[in-house]
């Protein structure tokens, strides 16, 4: 990220958004560089955040209505109190379009923040904010796939349907090699690409196909699922390769000249929704399902700590700034979204972690 804005603002500008905006032809595709990226690349960690959602739901944090009812509700409010935030101040113009930005936690950078604590964090905060963060990055592919598709393709949809129901098929045919699944898989991919729908979804309709079960061998050694081995694969390239690769793409944003947040509304729709809205939907929503004891605060969980928790939820980055690029690419919004995002998403973790290190004193 640092870099990104570092070259951008650079002698050598000109060549950093060369870079990304050059032409890259692959067969009957040709992109720019930063399609690839983020219509290909990131169909890697769509792919592993499908992974980890069915995974929660199967025999995670999400597998029991008890389990999950806090983290849901959590999650609804730190969706719905944002996404009003932005609408509030850019109702009657085209930028209302911008409404998904602020909707999303960044899994990897707010759980990063709160490990900083080591042992003095209790596993119940980690787990709460970890499930609050998957089911938000389960509202965020609802709205990418409903608000952010293009006109719709017939047959390039229709054949999309084709391979999903034959990846279905290899499931149920109990079919545990992963190679089927990732060849068709890239067919998939090229289907979804081409029928209007944004082709990251296409990862997270093949994570939910590839079987989770273990297997017990003759032996009597039980085998790894073909879902874990795959998870395991991606969870180092993801991190540590495609995510920065994506952030050097599209963190980098030219702020000479630029104005503070809050000079547009576009900016300050974000600012204010990632920075005040997540901390108090996440904490207003909580506070209402205990108070309706319709969920419980897990053990170890005060309010205090919850409530720090709940602005760690204002880190959007990765997807925020991927909703972004859907919902303003070619404009100039795209930049002060951009700038929003980063500064809201900074100032959100910096305060988010003060507020769990004084719940939890050396």
């Amino acid at each position: 990220m640092i870099v990104a804005i570092l070259w951008a603002n650079s002698p050598w500008r000109n060549a950093y958004f060369g870079l990304w905006g050059a032409k890259l032809a692959v067969g009957p595709l040709a992109m720019s560089l930063q399609h690839w990226i983020n219509d290909a690349l990131m169909v890697a960690f769509f792919l592993l955040v499908g992974l980890e959602i069915k995974r929660e739901l199967l025999v995670g944090e999400l597998s029991t209505a008890k389990q999950a009812s806090l983290p849901l509700i959590a999650a609804l409010g730190g969706m719905l109190v944002p996404a009003l935030l932005y609408v509030s101040v850019n109702t009657g113009s085209a930028t209302i379009r911008g409404w998904g930005i602020p909707m999303a936690t960044d899994i990897a950078f707010a759980l990063g923040v709160l490990q900083l604590m080591g042992p003095r964090c209790p596993i119940g905060l980690k787990v709460f904010l970890t499930a609050l963060a998957i089911i938000d990055d389960m509202g965020a592919i609802g709205v990418i796939a409903l608000f952010y598709t293009d006109s719709l393709a017939g047959p390039t949809l229709l054949l999309s349907l084709v391979v999903l129901v034959v990846l279905v098929a290899l499931n149920g045919l109990r079919v545990r090699h992963l190679t089927p699944y990732l060849v068709l898989g890239i067919v998939l991919w090229f289907a979804v690409l081409r029928s209007g729908i944004h082709a990251t979804i296409a990862g997270v309709l093949l994570a939910l196909t590839i079987p989770a079960g273990a297997r017990i061998t003759s032996a009597g050694e039980e085998q790894q699922s073909p879902l874990m081995r795959l998870e395991r694969s991606l969870a180092s390239v993801v991190p540590y390769v495609i995510l920065p690769i994506f952030a050097l793409a599209n963190a980098g944003v030219d702020v000479r000249g630029a104005h503070a947040p809050w000079a547009s509304s576009v900016g300050l729709g974000v600012f204010l929704g990632l920075f005040l809205g997540k901390p108090i939907g996440i904490t207003l929503f909580s506070w209402m399902a205990v108070k309706r004891r319709w969920a419980v605060l897990p053990s170890g969980v005060g309010w205090k700590s919850l409530h720090g928790a709940a602005w760690l939820g204002g880190i959007g980055f990765t997807m925020a700034l991927f909703i972004a690029s859907l919902a303003f690419e070619g404009s100039p919004r795209l930049d002060e979204a951009k700038l929003s995002v980063l500064l809201a998403s900074v100032f959100a973790g910096i305060v988010g972690r003060y507020l769990v290190l004084r719940a939890y004193p050396q």
